[in-house]
C-alpha cells in the first residue's frame, strides 16, 4: 500500500514539474534557456528507488514530454530512460549523502541528456549542427540545474530516503559489504 502511495506522489510530482517547466520557468529564462527539471526528477527516482523504476519513469516522463511539448516522438523518452538507467548505476558506485556528488551527477546527466537529444535530432531528423549555440545552451542549462539542486537538495534527499526505504528496505550497510 505504501508503494502505491509513493507512486501516486511521484506521478503528482511529474504534473507539478510539468507545470513549472511549461509555465513558471518560461518567465525566468536565461537566453531563452530553462532548467530541465525532468532530468533531475528521473535522476533522483533512479538513485533512490531501483533500476527498473528509474527506466520506467524516464521513459514515461520522456513520452509525456514528447507528446505534449516536443515535436519529435521518442527522443526524450530514450534519453530520459537512459538517465534512469545511469542513475541506478550511480547509486551503486557513489554516495548520495554528499551534495557535491549529487551536483556532479546532475551535471553529468544533464550533459548526457542534451548530447543524446542533440545527436538523435541530428541523426534521425537531420537538423543543422550549430556547435557554438549548443555549447552555450548546454552550459546555461547545467548551471540552472545545479542552482535548483543546491536549493532543493535537503527536500529531495529527505523524500529520496523515504522512497529508498520503501523500495529497497533499510539495507544501508549491506550495500557496501
Amino acid at each position: 500500500m505504501k508503494k502505491l502511495t509513493m507512486n501516486i506522489f511521484l506521478i503528482l510530482t511529474i504534473f507539478i514539474i510539468y507545470f513549472l517547466q511549461s509555465n513558471f520557468f518560461n518567465w525566468f529564462t536565461i537566453s531563452k534557456v530553462m532548467p530541465n527539471l525532468f532530468v533531475i526528477f528521473v535522476l533522483f527516482v533512479g538513485l533512490f528507488s531501483n533500476r527498473m523504476m528509474g527506466i520506467i519513469y524516464g521513459i514515461v516522463v520522456g513520452a509525456i514530454i514528447d507528446l505534449t511539448i516536443g515535436t519529435q516522438i521518442g527522443i526524450n523518452a530514450v534519453a530520459l530512460g537512459l538517465i534512469g538507467f545511469l542513475a541506478a548505476t550511480f547509486d551503486k558506485n557513489f554516495s548520495k549523502d554528499s551534495r557535491a556528488t549529487i551536483m556532479f551527477m546532475v551535471l553529468g546527466t544533464t550533459f548526457i541528456f542534451e548530447i543524446i537529444v542533440y545527436i538523435l535530432n541530428y541523426v534521425v531528423f537531420s537538423t543543422n549542427v550549430e556547435i557554438i549555440n549548443f555549447i552555450k545552451i548546454l552550459a546555461i542549462e547545467i548551471i540552472y540545474n545545479l542552482i535548483i539542486v543546491i536549493i532543493l537538495y535537503p527536500f529531495i534527499q529527505k523524500f529520496g530516503y523515504t522512497i529508498e526505504n520503501e523500495y529497497k528496505g533499510n539495507k544501508i550497510l549491506t550495500r557496501y559489504f
